[in-house]
């Protein structure tokens, strides 16, 4: 199974926004310019970002049958998650990781016809509670769910342009509101598919991380700096994932990531024998002579 280039973009995308929402929300006290704009972007873009967990999770699954070895992933997850709450109180590293537990691992031996169901309520439930713990619980579900019925291409096009229905409930304000734009901005990424964000969603992970150093440091104080620092930062970040990718097959913590679950030094040069854990093959990766195998 190839790598879903599409998913990869899709999650830079979210990382992007993710990191204007974060810098902003760092600005004490915010400032009245730029608050009607930040107004359409906080609260849209974790929902890509969980939904994408679930999917994740989902075709982990598919190429590695093992809920011991999903367990000992999550953990790593939650050791680096632990670390990052210390530096930012609130991120999500550490939620995703123990709802993985309690909600996704579970829910991976249930039929497949109730996880859509149980998505559905759970999301509905979330939407009443205006709980952003319970909504991802439910987007959760549906990512795994997504895989489950036909794959995550398209289905998680269908999903996702499903979810647009909720638009009309866009002047309804808060949570209902956040959601519906989640899924209009990930709608109309996936409709125009732009592959130029794949570089950040494949080092997610890392480019999460340390995006938090640098709000922390910019200590930015109005809207045009937010805007100067997440652009800025971005832009080196990409640069830097392009580069990295084109010698390794993983960002530096997804490779300590994948190392801690499978409790070995994994391949990561981009000349050397395939790595055997991973969920799929890069089909843009150049090849060493000997590794078998050609473009999926």
């Amino acid at each position: 199974m190839a790598r879903i280039r599409e998913l990869d973009a899709l999650r830079g995308f979210a990382v992007c926004g993710i990191m204007l929402v974060n810098t902003w929300q760092h600005v004490d006290p915010r400032p009245l310019e730029g608050a009607a704009f930040m107004a359409f972007v906080e609260g849209r873009f974790y929902p890509i970002f969980s939904f994408l967990f679930g999917v994740s999770f989902a075709l982990f699954l598919r190429s590695h049958d093992d809920r011991l070895i999903m367990l000992r992933r999550l953990a790593v997850l939650a050791l680096f998650g632990a670390g990052h709450w210390w530096l930012m109180p609130g991120e999500v590293l550490l939620p995703y990781a123990l709802l993985g537990v309690g909600v996704l691992l579970p829910a991976s031996y249930l039929p497949k016809w109730l996880n859509p169901v149980l998505g559905v309520v759970v999301l509905c439930w979330a939407v009443v509670a205006a709980s952003p713990w319970i909504l991802i619980g439910g987007l959760f579900l549906l990512g795994l769910a997504c895989v489950d019925y036909g794959g995550p291409k398209p289905s998680l096009l269908v999903f996702l342009c499903s979810l647009v229905a909720l638009g009309v409930f866009w002047m309804v304000g808060g949570f209902l509101s956040a959601l519906a734009g989640a899924a209009v901005y990930a709608s109309g990424f996936l409709l125009l598919s732009p592959r130029v964000f794949e570089p950040l969603g494949r080092m997610a992970l890392t480019n999460y991380v340390s995006s938090s150093f640098v709000i922390i440091a910019a200590q930015a104080e109005s809207f045009r700096s937010v805007v100067v620092v997440t652009a800025v930062t971005l832009v080196v970040q990409w640069c830097f994932s392009a580069w990295w990718l084109s010698r390794f097959r993983y960002g530096p913590l997804e490779w300590v990531w994948r190392c801690l679950t499978w409790m070995r030094v994994v391949p990561n040069r981009q000349t050397v024998a395939g790595d055997r854990s991973s969920a799929g093959p890069d089909p843009d990766r150049p090849r060493a002579q000997e590794e078998p195998g050609g473009r999926a």
